[in-house]
């Protein structure tokens, strides 16, 4: 099957990516647009560290598509929120639609 069909693709967010810390707080890398389908909806995730917490959002992509986990990310309404992590999804030939998942706060 392959990607995501782009006509799905009908959100469009805004990801500067965690590049780590300095004396002044977390560094961000250089802002980039991802189109996406957004699902609004709470739900309890493990972060990478293996904690629960809770997730508001979900926004499915693109696996060329990036996002690392404590990436400053903007909704569509404006929201501003963080990755938990991303998922790669990649069925390769299960005919599954392969794409990133995107946990945030």
């Amino acid at each position: 099957m392959g990607s995501i069909p782009a006509r799905f693709l009908i959100h469009e967010i805004t990801v500067e990516p965690y590049a780590g810390e300095s004396s002044n707080g977390p560094v961000y890398g250089a802002l980039a647009t991802m189109k996406c389908l957004l699902d609004e909806q709470t739900r309890a995730v493990r972060t990478p560290g293996g904690e629960q917490v809770t997730s508001t959002s979900t926004a499915y992509a693109g696996l060329d598509e990036t996002a690392p986990p404590l990436s400053r990310v903007t909704l569509p309404d404006g929201r501003v929120t963080k990755v938990i992590q991303a998922k790669r999804r990649n069925g390769k030939k299960l005919g599954t639609p392969n794409h990133l998942e995107i946990q945030l706060e």
